[in-house]
This record gives C-alpha cells, sequence and structure tokens, in this order.
C-alpha cells in the first residue's frame, strides 16, 4: 500500500498544474490507501500485543490442514492428502499449510462464481507436492499480480529448495502448484 501511495503522489504532483482534477484524484486515493495501510497496521500490531508467546507456539502443519476445509454457504474447501506425510521437517510442515491457507484464502477472495476449492497433498520418497484448484470463472488477465500473496508462497517455497507455479486452470479456475523437498532446509 505504501509503495502505491508514493508512484499516486508522484502521479499527482505531475499532473498537479495541468490536471488539478487529477491531483485530487490522486489525493483521493492516496488517503483511502493511507487509511487501509493505517487499519492493517494496528491489526498486526495488536495481533503482536496479544501473543507473547507466539515465538513458542508450534507452527500449523500437515495436521492442521483440516482446519482449512468447509462446508458451509459460499465455495466448499475440500482437503485429500495422500501418501508418506510423516517425518517431514517442522519447516516444510509449516509451508505445507501456510501455502495451502494462502491459496484458499486467494481463492475464496478472488475466484468469481467458484463453488468448489480443492487442496490435494501428497507426500512422496522425495517431497512434497500441493495443488491447489478452484472451478471460479475462467480467468483473464494475472491474478499473480493482485497483491503479494503469490510471490510470498513462491519465496516460501524456494527458500526451502522447492518451486511454486500459479495461473490458470486448464478450463477454470485457477491452480496453484508446489513441490517441496521433505527435509527442505531454510537457505
Amino acid at each position: 500500500h505504501v509503495s502505491a501511495m508514493v508512484i499516486r503522489a508522484q502521479a499527482g504532483r505531475l499532473v498537479a498544474a495541468t490536471s488539478p482534477a487529477a491531483a485530487v484524484e490522486a489525493l483521493e486515493i492516496i488517503e483511502a490507501e493511507g487509511s487501509r495501510t493505517l487499519a492493517e497496521m494496528r491489526s498486526m500490531v495488536g495481533a503482536l500485543r496479544r501473543s507473547d508467546d507466539v515465538a513458542l507456539a508450534p507452527q500449523a502443519g500437515i495436521d492442521a490442514l483440516p482446519r482449512l476445509a468447509r462446508g458451509d454457504g459460499g465455495s466448499r474447501v475440500e482437503v485429500r492428502t495422500s501418501g508418506d506425510l510423516d517425518g517431514l521437517g517442522a519447516a516444510v510442515e509449516s509451508a505445507v499449510y501456510r501455502i495451502a491457507q494462502e491459496s484458499v484464502t486467494n481463492a475464496l477472495r478472488h475466484a468469481r462464481h467458484a463453488e468448489q476449492v480443492v487442496v490435494q497433498v501428497s507426500g512422496g520418497p522425495d517431497g512434497v507436492d500441493l495443488r491447489i484448484d478452484d472451478d471460479g470463472d475462467p480467468v483473464t488477465g494475472n491474478r499473480a499480480h493482485d497483491g503479494f500473496g503469490i510471490i510470498g508462497m513462491a519465496e516460501r517455497a524456494a527458500l526451502l529448495g522447492g518451486t511454486l507455479t500459479a495461473g490458470p486452470g486448464l478450463e477454470r479456475g485457477w491452480t496453484v502448484r508446489a513441490h517441496l523437498p521433505r527435509n527442505g532446509s531454510v537457505a
């Protein structure tokens, strides 16, 4: 949000002399972005104040995946696990959960007319594969540039020596795929 405010301020300054209305519009957008940013910062600070023991709390992992499932109104979220998911490193388990969580959040927030989101996690001898699909309307444009969620997931996977791709599904919706080595270590 701060980057967007800086860019808008620069643009507003450039057009102020020739188009005062455009400069006023830039100020209105900066004000809205600033308000959103302050609200998010207050929320984060509040969460940090409430959780003194966060560093000691166990990180969500494979066993927490069922928490992502839901069948109530709106899009249904189904979680499927298969293969050998025992003995994964803590960082890998945490990354699996966080990537699945972010993917589900993105699908519920951005997938138009999606009825179902499917999270598939499969463990093999070399690593863990994740696939998250939604059945929303065919995607036009690139949802990957709407924020930092996909960038953060890709960075999380890369830190563990893994990979992540995200893009339009073959027929509908959006697909996120990730592969993480079984005992990936933070680079």
